[in-house]
């Protein structure tokens, strides 16, 4: 079992991180550099509700910076994150936790995330073959 952190700081510019919620799905949101971190399963219950992209308040070109650093920590149970690449789409590279199972992505990441898109479609059919 894991130690539980109650007030979150941000495992990429190590700033305090506030609660936001979205149509019933809580999330923790970095104040400074706009990071997200989603416990498990709440990205994928976030991506489904419409308009949700708007707790993705960040700078793209800010989460793209932040998101060169690569060892960091969960801000949860303080574990090594591991970086993976979404399987749907690629070209977004986010942060998870091995043991809580919880997902960090960088400001911009989760409207990317949101927005699948046909060229997405294609490069998925092409790798397969």
């Amino acid at each position: 079992m894991y130690e539980k952190i109650e007030k979150l700081r941000c495992p990429k510019c190590d700033s305090e991180m506030e609660k936001v919620e979205y149509e019933g799905v809580k999330i923790e949101r970095c104040k400074k550099c706009k990071g997200i971190w989603f416990d498990a399963f709440e990205k994928d219950e976030l991506k489904a509700k419409p308009g949700s992209e708007s707790v993705d308040s960040g700078d793209k070109e800010t989460g793209k910076a932040y998101n060169k650093k690569k060892q960091v920590n969960c801000p949860k149970c303080l574990t090594p994150l591991t970086r993976k690449a979404d399987v749907r789409q690629k070209h977004i590279i986010y942060e998870y936790c091995d043991t809580c199972h919880g997902v960090f992505f960088d400001a911009g990441e989760f409207t990317d995330f949101k927005q699948e898109t046909i060229l997405d479609y294609i490069k998925r059919i092409i790798i397969k073959k």
